[in-house]
C-alpha cells in the first residue's frame, strides 16, 4: 500500500480527483494518510474530513524560519509513514530539508505546460490571465517532480488542452483542471505506485 500525504491551500479539487480515483478502484494499492493545509478553513480540508482522512493545518507565518516550518512538515509526514508527498494546489514555498528528505517523492501538478508560465508567482487564475494575454492556442497542465525552485522538477506527464475563442481565466482554469490535471495527477501516482517511474537528470522514463 502507497501511503499518500497531500498538501492543499484551496479548494481541494485535485484531492478530490485523488480520492475519486482511489475509491473507485483506478488507484489500486494507494491510501491518503493524511492531508496537511497552509491555511485553516480551506474547503479542501472538509473533503478530507469527510473521508476520513486525518488533517492537520501547518502555516509557514507560524514559524521563525524555513528549516523550523520544514521540520514540522517532516515529523507529521513521518508520523504517517507518508512514502510520497502530493502537492495539490499547495502555495506555500518547500525548505531545503524536506524536499531532501523527500527526494523524488514529491510531486506537483501546475495549470500550465511548463516551461511556459510557471515559477514563482504563477498560481491560483495566473497562468491562465498570462496564458490568454499572450495569445497561445494551447495551455495544458504538468505533473512534475518538486525541486528546491518553483516548478523545476523533471517532468512526469503532460496533457494539452486547447484555448477556445471567448475563454476567460475562470472558464480556462476550469477546463484545464477538468481535461488535464484531474487526469494527470491520479495517473502520475498510480505510476509511482507501480514503480514504473526512472529518473534520469532531467528526463522521467514511464517503464
Amino acid at each position: 500500500m502507497l501511503r499518500i500525504g497531500v498538501m492543499v491551500s484551496g479548494g481541494g479539487t485535485n484531492l478530490q480527483a485523488i480520492l475519486d480515483n482511489i475509491n473507485n478502484g483506478r488507484l489500486p494499492g494507494c491510501q491518503v494518510v493524511t492531508v496537511v493545509s497552509s491555511k485553516p478553513d480551506v474547503f479542501a480540508l472538509q473533503r478530507a474530513r469527510k473521508n476520513n482522512i486525518p488533517t492537520k493545518v501547518i502555516s509557514r507565518k507560524d514559524f521563525i524560519s524555513i528549516e523550523d516550518y520544514d521540520d514540522a512538515l517532516l515529523s507529521h509526514m513521518r508520523s504517517y509513514d507518508a512514502e510520497l508527498v502530493v502537492l495539490a494546489g499547495f502555495l506555500s514555498h518547500l525548505g531545503e530539508r524536506f524536499v531532501n528528505a523527500y527526494k523524488n517523492a514529491i510531486i506537483n501538478v501546475h495549470p500550465s505546460l511548463i516551461p511556459s508560465f510557471c515559477g514563482k508567482g504563477y498560481y491560483g487564475l495566473i497562468p491562465h490571465i498570462k496564458a490568454l494575454e499572450y495569445g497561445v492556442k494551447i495551455t495544458g497542465a504538468t505533473v512534475h517532480f518538486v525541486e528546491l525552485d518553483y516548478d523545476s522538477g523533471p517532468i512526469i506527464l503532460q496533457k494539452a488542452v486547447k484555448i477556445l475563442p471567448g475563454d476567460t481565466p475562470e472558464t480556462l482554469q476550469k477546463r484545464v483542471m477538468e481535461q488535464a490535471e484531474w487526469e494527470i495527477l491520479p495517473e502520475a501516482i498510480k505510476l509511482f505506485s507501480q514503480k514504473k517511474l526512472k529518473i534520469n537528470g532531467r528526463h522521467v522514463e514511464i517503464l
